[in-house]
C-alpha cells in the first residue's frame, strides 16, 4: 500500500510511544495521489484522530519525495467521473472513494487538533503545500522546494491553501508564493517563515521524532486543547477566541492528567499521563 501507517514505530533501535509514523510511498509519480491515494490518506489521518493512544503524527515520504499534490495524468479524469455518477445520482462513491477524500487527506474542513510533525525531503508542491497548512511543526532537508503550482496549470489550489497560508505567513509572503505559481527553495522557506528548521537527509526522520518526544512528553489532552483553542480561535473574534480559551480551559483543569501533572511536581517525579 502507498499510504504507510505506522503505530509506536521503531527507529534506530528506539521505540517512540504514542506516535504515528505516516509514509507516503508512490515515488514513480513523485508522491503524487491519485483518487485511492487520497482515499487512504484521509483514512490514515481519520485513524489518527480517533485512536486515543497515537498523541503525535509524523507525515513523511520515501526518500527524495514528500507530497506532489494530485496526479494529473489520472486524477482529474477520476474525480470527473465521480462527481458525474453521484451528481446524477448513481452512486456514492467508487470502489470506496468519496469526492471529499481529496480535501480531507490534505487536512481542509478537518477537525484533528492532535499535533502533526512533517518531515520533507523533495517536493513539496500543490496538494503537498495544501497539506502543509494544516500541519504544525515543518522540517525539511536541503533538497526540499515548496510551490503552489495550480495556476501554472490553470487550475486553483481549493484544499486550504489561499485561506490558510496569508493566515500563517506575513502577507507579501504568503502573496509570493500564491501568484508566482514558482517552486522555492527550503532556504527561501525558512525565510520566509513557512519552515521550523532545515536538517540533512540523513538525520530528517531522527529530528521529527524528537520533536514528537518533546511534544508527547506534555499531557495529551491539555496539547490537543491548546491546539484546539489557537485553531478555533483563528477564525472568530478576539472576544469569541477568549470564550473558545475559557471553554477548554475548563475542561482541561477536569481531567485526571491536570491532577497528575501538579502531583508529579510536588513528588519529584515524571508525570504519568493517562489521557483522561
Amino acid at each position: 500500500m502507498p499510504i504507510h501507517v505506522e503505530r509506536s514505530p521503531t527507529h534506530n533501535g528506539v521505540t517512540h510511544d504514542h506516535v504515528m509514523l505516516i509514509t507516503i510511498d508512490r515515488p514513480e509519480s513523485r508522491n503524487s495521489c491519485d483518487l485511492y491515494h487520497f482515499r487512504d490518506l484521509a483514512g490514515a489521518w481519520k485513524d489518527f484522530r480517533y485512536d486515543d493512544e497515537m498523541w503525535v503524527a509524523i507525515v513523511t515520504g520515501v526518500p527524495g519525495n514528500f507530497m506532489s499534490g494530485a496526479d494529473l495524468k489520472t486524477y482529474i479524469p477520476q474525480i470527473t467521473e465521480l462527481a458525474t455518477k453521484i451528481g446524477g445520482g448513481e452512486v456514492k462513491e467508487i470502489d470506496g472513494c468519496r469526492l471529499e477524500d481529496g480535501t480531507r487527506a490534505v487536512l481542509r474542513d478537518v477537525k484533528l487538533y492532535k499535533p502533526i510533525i512533517a518531515a520533507i525531503d523533495g517536493p513539496c508542491v500543490a496538494g503537498g503545500m495544501e497539506m502543509l497548512g494544516g500541519i504544525d511543526i515543518r522540517i525539511a532537508t536541503p533538497n526540499a522546494t515548496f510551490g503552489v503550482m495550480e495556476p501554472k496549470r490553470g487550475l486553483f489550489a481549493g484544499g486550504g491553501t489561499t485561506a490558510r497560508l496569508p493566515q500563517q505567513l506575513a502577507f507579501p509572503a504568503a502573496m509570493e508564493f500564491l501568484l508566482t505559481a514558482e517552486a522555492f527553495p527550503a532556504s527561501r522557506a525558512l525565510e520566509l517563515g513557512l519552515l521550523n528548521e532545515i536538517v540533512e537527509p540523513d538525520v530528517l526522520l531522527e529530528r521529527a521524532f524528537d520533536w514528537a518526544r518533546r511534544i508527547s512528553a506534555n499531557a495529551p489532552l491539555a496539547v490537543q486543547a491548546t491546539k484546539e483553542s489557537v485553531i478555533r480561535g483563528m477564525s472568530v473574534t478576539l472576544n469569541e477566541a477568549y470564550a473558545i480559551e475559557q471553554e477548554l480551559s475548563q475542561k482541561v483543569f477536569a481531567t485526571d492528567d491536570a491532577k497528575e501533572g501538579p502531583r508529579a511536581f510536588k513528588e519529584k517525579r515524571p508525570p504519568v499521563w493517562t489521557s483522561k
